[in-house]
């Protein structure tokens, strides 16, 4: 009890546990429409198969039903609280590094800077989760496919060992490592904009976390959704039906505007920007709902 009276006392515990549970508000909020944007992104099996939102709702909805929508949302929703508190509580420590402990507001390439790092680092957790998640949410298009995370962690294991979990660690930092640069830095650009002096007194409205959450999350997307296409085609190699066409991020990179054109690494982009905003404002405000729970004094994390 006594050490999770310090933990919370300090900057980095009360964003530890705040970033956690607003990561699982986010999950929860964006599931759905990240479910449409997974099988947007993956290769035609036809040219003349419709990738519109509208059209590939339908067919997840005709081959699973509305559950079919929440496939795979379980390994990310179990591994959000620890990998947003590590997100959160790393970039605070970084920033803390970057700008000291003074009262002013830090500038807005040190949040970038710091932001930067936090991606880089929340990567381990990220890549086998995103794998096991994409393989999940792909599976809905083997009818009557009763899959489960374990099996496909087993599976994995099986045929490609440790390092098969990590498949996509590469382009996973490049796609996170900038966008969370991006990140945290459009978000307290957006919190000044809509309050100005709110970075220094830390006193904001709710509304104003909820609009410059999304804000945050759909800057961050648009950067980096061309990386983000490229990820989830390389992870998706080995779920049901899937073949494996890629050897590794730039011939899958080749062969993707090969065969489908340029426009092919923002499909989905629409899908992607919806859930970016819902997902990331649902994040920020029950982070700052929670934040307000915790000790008013917050002190920095002995180094």
């Amino acid at each position: 009890m006594e050490f999770w009276q310090e933990f919370l006392a300090t900057s980095s515990g009360q964003e530890f546990v705040a970033g956690g549970i607003g990561g699982m508000a986010g999950v929860i909020a964006g599931h759905p429409l990240d479910t449409i944007r997974i099988h947007i992104q993956q290769p035609k099996a036809l040219p003349m198969i419709s990738t519109s939102m509208a059209d590939i709702s339908q067919r997840i909805n005709a081959l699973g039903g509305l559950s079919a929508f929440f496939k795979g949302m379980g390994p990310p929703l179990a591994s959000i609280a620890v990998q947003n508190a590590v997100a959160f509580s790393t970039y605070d420590h970084f920033l803390r590094t970057l700008w000291g402990k003074t009262d002013d507001p830090p500038p807005y390439r040190r949040v970038a800077m710091a932001g930067f790092g936090a991606g880089l680092i929340q990567t381990a957790i990220l890549t086998p989760v995103e794998l096991v998640k994409i393989r999940l949410q792909l599976s809905t298009s083997v009818p009557q496919s009763r899959i489960g995370p374990l099996d496909v962690v087993r599976s994995i294991f099986r045929l490609e060992g440790l390092p098969g979990l990590y498949r996509g660690l590469g382009i996973t930092i490049l796609r996170d490592a900038p966008a969370f640069a991006l990140y945290f830095s459009s978000n307290e650009y957006t919190l000044e904009w809509l309050h100005p002096g709110c970075r220094k007194s830390k006193e904001n409205s709710l509304l104003t976390s909820f609009i410059a959450g999304g804000v945050a999350g759909i800057t961050s997307w648009i950067i980096c959704y061309p990386p983000d296409v490229i990820k989830s085609r390389l992870q998706a190699q080995g779920a049901p039906g899937s073949s494996s066409k890629y050897t590794g991020i730039i011939d899958c990179l080749r062969k993707s505007i090969k065969e489908e054109g340029c426009t092919v690494l923002w499909r989905g982009l629409g899908t992607a920007v919806v859930r970016a905003f819902i997902a990331n404002a649902a994040l920020f405000t029950a982070r700052d709902i929670s934040l307000r729970f915790m000790p008013k004094e917050r002190k920095a994390a002995s180094p």
